[in-house]
């Protein structure tokens, strides 16, 4: 099951991200791809979610489970349009609605794992991909995990 951990936590963000009705499952994937990768396969919807694990973190906080720790979880949202004005904004918006969703999924996800509620929020530059200009921003939080 640790191997599988990563994707199994990934899958929950999606479900709570989906639940919210704020993105619906076309515009989110399960995987840490790059902008201009991820153009050149499937058709992209804009805005664009991607929901990966970043980091595992066995900590063995509880001495007799088999993985006891942290997962560091990103949410990357993509927001691409024809003009520069208005493309924050956008993007802002698109972030607020996750983060609220996150506000709301504290508590116990199932499977031994828990969000105890906290994030981060990062902005990059607008830059050109996409539909002309694209401006990306990325959400890390962490998820509690104890399995035995």
């Amino acid at each position: 099951m640790t191997k599988q951990i990563g994707s199994l936590a990934a899958g929950k963000v999606v479900q709570r991200i989906t639940a919210s009705a704020a993105f619906d499952a076309t515009q989110i994937r399960t995987q840490n791809a790059a902008a201009d990768l991820a153009e050149r396969g499937e058709p992209v919807v804009y805005p664009a979610v991607n929901v990966y694990c970043e980091k595992i973190v066995n900590g063995l906080t509880e001495k007799f489970r088999r993985f006891s720790g942290t997962l560091q979880m990103g949410i990357e949202v993509r927001h691409s349009q024809d003009r520069l004005a208005g493309l924050q904004d956008r993007l802002e918006v698109s972030v607020d609605s996750l983060m609220q969703t996150l506000d709301t999924a504290r508590g116990d996800w199932g499977d031994g794992m828990y969000y105890a509620g906290g994030y981060q929020a990062a902005f990059t530059a607008a830059k050109q991909g996409g539909k002309n200009y694209l401006q990306t921003a990325k959400i890390t939080f962490e998820i509690g995990v104890s399995i035995s």
